[in-house]
């Protein structure tokens, strides 16, 4: 159940970060710094 668990929360987390990526894409074109450290940040998720 654990593992379950951890695999929903990290598809979520995965499923957020493209949304927002999507969401601020479309507003105005993201920079590559905040492209990069959100690349970090999902790295470090799985």
């Amino acid at each position: 159940m654990g593992t379950l668990n951890k695999t929903m929360v990290s598809m979520l987390g995965f499923g957020a970060g493209i949304a927002a990526t999507v969401a601020s894409r479309r507003s105005n074109m993201m920079n590559g710094k905040s492209m990069k450290k959100m690349r970090k940040q999902m790295k470090k998720m799985f």
